[in-house]
């Protein structure tokens, strides 16, 4: 497969930022303080009617209910188009990021922002779960509707549009309060590092059962 080592490479990195704000959270909390802060309060401002009225629709596009709805429907609507790999794909990347979520915050036991919530969110804080499963799923829908386009173009606005979103979602748990900038960037970062990491046995799948006329 084309660019294999590139997405290893890309994984690699990502996961080693992870591991590095997973170690300075569990370990040197205080090191982060100036940074969260500081972009706490750029984010939030006055908490503007308008703005507030937006980041608090946004974020429930991060629900576990709604994340979880994504991924069901367009893993079945993939399979009964028989894009079989793919279905796999976009499953198994929502599936990972649940269980990396729950396993995660339990291991590094981070509390949430005391600043004002402006919604209800319960457990810990380190990774964002919105960020990181929002990633993972739109992510892995996003590579696999790329992968059907025949204009870079065309791909190109998959991409921005599926970026944005993703965006607004990390940026909508700050601005709410429930989370640190840090577990918005953790969880931004560990989805990016596993959608490389994982790409390349996918693809690699795709191609071989096509070519074997298992799936289109």
């Amino acid at each position: 497969m084309k660019h294999k080592h590139t997405h290893y490479t890309y994984a690699s990195f990502a996961l080693l930022l992870f591991v590095a704000l997973g170690y300075m959270v569990k370990f040197y909390p205080e090191a982060l303080t100036g940074f969260d802060s500081n972009i706490q309060t750029w984010v939030r401002g006055g908490l503007p009617a308008g703005l507030t009225r937006f980041f608090k629709t946004i974020t429930m596009l991060g629900n576990t209910p709604v994340q979880a709805i994504i991924a069901i429907v367009a893993v079945i609507l993939l399979y009964l188009r028989q894009y079989k790999s793919e279905a796999i794909f976009v499953g198994a990347s929502g599936l990972l990021a649940s269980i990396l979520i729950v396993s995660l915050k339990y291991i590094y036991q981070r509390q949430r922002p005391s600043i004002t919530h402006l919604v209800h969110a319960s457990g810990y804080s380190f990774p964002s779960g919105h960020s990181l499963g929002t990633f993972m799923i739109l992510g892995a829908i996003a590579i696999v509707l790329a992968q059907r386009l025949a204009k870079k173009e065309s791909k190109i606005v998959v991409y921005a549009i599926t970026g944005l979103l993703i965006f607004l979602v990390g940026l909508s748990r700050i601005y709410v309060g429930v989370h640190y900038p840090t577990d918005v960037l953790a969880g931004f970062t560990l989805a990016f590092g596993l959608l490389n990491a994982i790409y390349p046995t996918y693809d690699r799948i795709r191609f071989e059962w096509r070519f074997q006329s298992k799936q289109k």
